[in-house]
């Protein structure tokens, strides 16, 4: 027991537990929070980002890449509120933030101080963010914080990570007490439940009685860093692999057995495979309806038609949008490792799927056929495909793609091959804007020895352009890529599709001349001190990209992209009541349907 302040008992307690970093924004309320900061700042960091949602969402992608939490600091009122859409894009991904927000003097609950919340409560900021985090935490004494700190970074990364909010009142950070700094919290995957003996025997026979069986894998694979286990059985049964957005490289996407992403804008033999497999066992996967089709029958899934093993940590989403035939609640390297060993004590004939994989192949073929001619193409404005190739043949297998929401990571989704696992970084439950621009700075600070790239719409990056400052200003060198296509295009050729070609504000325009109208990015991010270049022609883009990497600093490309090329729909997506679309290539597929190629 030793006296200590509030604030002080909380920064050791995140030096504890190995926390590096706090990006947080300065306000009245934490000032005493600052204070216990600078006094370790040879301990741990605090950046300070130009806004809070920023400061979220460069947490987010941090434990995204490292699978190692960092946390966050905002201050009363408005601060906090400015990090509830962040820590909604990372409770929907399953990705940990330990969220420290200040609020106002205990004396003064519900007097109405300035930016105290109490309509319905004192001091009532936590019901605000109770709907998007795991728990939140609201101490009022000094001797109240042990325990809120370590229950707090327990609950953060147990079962299926999260965020968590820490809520503290001014006095508390200043106030002194005899307290007991608590044990770290485990590590995430410290505890790692299994099947029992019968599951596994039971999933696997059907395994092995199965003719056309798929793995459908998902972000609950990614946290459980069981991309070799995931490989090794795949190919030992030389199992197909269909990945969801955060399940993306732990399967290489360069192996063969890997089929990419499924739904509106996956593969086409992702969605093959997936609609006319009589098997799917999925791991750590939701089932949204993105990735689902909407849950349309025939068109990326077919239950019941085919059977489902569903494994998850989350007894939540073991059989939220379709009733599997096995749900087990389990881990899913334990799980993995289970099936392993359990096909080790047992005899599997030689290549079971020889089969079925013989007529993936010829979907791959087919698509591959369809696809490749366009990624060929030079053209000004730059072919959607361009931009994806290049990257890929310019970044290493270990690089960081930071993918920001709209349509240039539909095309991401459909034709990127990450290589490893934590590579690929997704806002995709909840489709945050922002998040790839503001990420990628976490994401470097992650992995400082390997490149970081964001790809950003420029809707998406004019909400958080003030990346750029932090970037210049702690020295962080992430690489953007504004996919600049003069417009909200993907939700564009939505309305254009319901409404019978009519839209109305998506496209930026000056004036009434309907002239493309954008900010010159590149002069933009030279104001603030970084480097840039524009990118009209497709046959600049690859250099200027090497270059750019080359720079290590911040360092933003503006490539004009063709906003009239879509990617092929090769599933449905539905908004009821209007009417879906039907693939582009492809169809959908019944049991008994006789489906014609392409």
């Amino acid at each position: 027991m030793a006296r200590m302040k509030g604030a002080d008992l909380i920064t050791e307690y995140l030096v504890e537990c190995g926390i590096p970093y706090v990006f947080g924004i300065c306000g009245h309320g934490n000032v005493g929070m600052l204070d216990s900061l600078y006094q370790a700042r040879d301990r741990i960091t605090l950046v300070s980002p130009r806004h809070e949602q920023v400061a979220a969402h460069m947490a987010d992608a941090y434990f995204r890449v490292r699978h190692e939490p960092v946390a966050t600091l905002t201050s009363c009122g408005p601060g906090s509120c400015n990090i509830v859409m962040p820590l909604a894009c990372a409770l929907t991904d399953s990705s940990a933030v330990y969220a420290i927000t200040a609020n106002v003097p205990t004396s003064q609950f519900n007097r109405s101080p300035f930016q105290e919340i109490n309509r319905h409560y004192q001091a009532d900021f936590p019901n605000i963010i109770r709907p998007v985090v795991k728990r939140s935490y609201q101490p009022t004494r000094v001797d109240m914080l042990p325990l809120a700190l370590r229950q707090s970074m327990t609950t953060m990364l147990s079962g299926r990570p999260g965020p968590v909010n820490l809520d503290v009142p001014f006095n508390v950070f200043q106030e002194e007490d005899e307290v007991a700094l608590p044990p770290a919290a485990p590590r995430l995957g410290a505890q790692r439940s299994g099947a029992s003996p019968d599951e596994v025997a039971a999933a696997l026979d059907m395994v092995l009685a199965a003719k056309r069986p798929v793995l459908f894998v998902g972000h609950g694979v990614t946290l459980a860093e069981a991309g070799a286990e995931l490989t090794a059985f795949a190919r030992r049964l030389g199992i197909p692999v269909i990945a969801s957005p955060n399940g993306m490289g732990t399967l290489d996407m360069e192996d063969p057995l890997s089929l990419g992403f499924i739904g509106r804008n996956g593969a086409y033999p992702a969605n093959q495979a997936g609609r006319r497999a009589d098997l799917v066992i999925a791991i750590g996967a939701r089932f949204d309806d993105r990735s689902a089709s909407s849950w349309l029958p025939g068109y990326s899934w077919n239950f019941p038609h085919s059977k489902l093993i569903h494994v998850d940590v989350d007894p939540a989403e073991l059989g939220r949008n379709y009733p599997p035939e096995l749900g087990v609640l389990a881990d899913a390297r334990t799980f993995l490792r289970q099936l392993l060993a359990a096909l080790e004590a047992g005899s599997v004939a030689a290549d079971p799927f020889a089969a079925w994989r013989a007529d993936i192949a010829t979907w791959q073929a087919e698509w591959e056929a369809f696809t490749r001619p366009n990624f060929e193409l030079h053209a000004s404005p730059i072919r959607p495909e361009r931009v994806v190739a290049d990257c890929q043949s310019v970044l290493p297998p270990d690089a960081i793609l930071a993918c920001d929401v709209g349509v240039n990571h539909n095309w991401y989704m459909q034709f990127w091959k990450a290589r490893r696992p934590q590579t690929m970084l997704n806002s995709w439950g909840f489709s945050a804007m922002g998040f790839g621009a503001a990420g990628a700075l976490g994401a470097k600070l992650a992995a400082p020895d390997r490149p970081v790239v964001a790809i950003v719409g420029d809707g998406s990056f004019t909400m958080v352009p003030h990346v750029l400052c932090t970037a210049v200003e702690y020295r962080i060198p992430v690489v953007w890529v504004i996919w600049n296509n003069f417009g909200w295009v993907s939700i564009r050729d939505i309305q254009l599709g319901m409404f019978g070609g009519r839209e109305l504000g998506t496209m930026f325009n000056a004036g009434d001349n309907n002239r493309p109208y954008n900010p010159d990015f590149a002069a933009w991010a030279r104001a603030a001190g970084a480097d840039a270049l524009t990118v009209t022609r497709s046959e600049d883009f690859k250099g200027a990209l090497e270059h750019a990497i080359a720079a290590e600093k911040p360092f933003l490309l503006d490539v004009h992209v063709d906003a009239e090329v879509r990617p092929p729909a090769t599933g449905a997506w539905e908004l009821p009541p209007t009417p879906y679309r039907e693939p582009v290539f492809g169809s959908r597929w019944l049991p008994g349907a006789v489906e014609p190629a392409g």
